[in-house]
């Protein structure tokens, strides 16, 4: 067990929550915004769902939030050599033009408990949620749209997410920039069936 499950409790994060709790503060002045601001009116027009991690001995304080909603990995879009990449781990009679997968859209750890491992944990815990015999849904993957910045890329990469293109420049070109455009985002997924293989 690890600290967010021994030291804290596990919620939708709503304006009720927003409302009793400190401002969240995870050092990223645009992921500040979202969780202090946005996730009402987000979850409102049902473009995403946010949950959170309050302190036990402290319910006003928010170690953790994120954000979810579906999405899913277009391998028609790829190039022949990162289709088969992604496509590796699917039977042929099962592989289709795209797959399900949930969307991490923001993920923020309060600055205040960072680097005590809680992304990673918390990582883990989301992980755990889309390979459950409970969900409700077909989700192959988790996507995410990482800021193309070198702590957030690391954090993704710790927690096994690959990179959809081989390059920035390949993205750059197959989502319609200029391949020698600099991203603000990259890309990434993790194949959920890996921890199904592993167990």
């Amino acid at each position: 067990m690890g600290f967010l499950l021994e030291k804290c409790s596990f919620s939708t994060l709503d304006e009720d929550v927003i409302k009793v709790c400190h401002p969240f503060l995870c050092g990223n002045t645009d992921l500040d915004d979202f969780f202090q601001h946005d996730v009402p009116a987000y979850s409102k027009q049902m473009l995403g769902k946010s949950y959170c991690f309050r302190l036990d001995d402290n319910p006003a304080i928010i170690v953790c939030a994120f954000t979810l909603s579906n999405d899913s990995i277009r391998v028609d879009i790829l190039p022949n050599s990162r289709k088969k990449i992604v496509r590796k781990n699917i039977p042929h009679s099962k592989q289709m033009r795209r797959y399900p997968g949930v969307l991490i859209g923001r993920l923020g750890i309060n600055k205040d408990f960072a680097h005590r491992g809680i992304g990673s944990e918390l990582m883990e815990f989301i992980k755990s949620w889309f390979i459950d015999a409970g969900n409700k849904t077909g989700c192959r993957f988790l996507i995410v749209d990482a800021y193309n910045e070198e702590i957030p890329l690391r954090y993704y990469q710790k927690n096994n997410f690959k990179f959809l293109f081989s390059s920035e420049s390949q993205e750059a070109e197959n989502t319609g920039f200029n391949k020698n455009t600099k991203l603000r985002t990259r890309l990434m997924y993790f194949d959920l069936i890996s921890l199904l293989n592993e167990q």
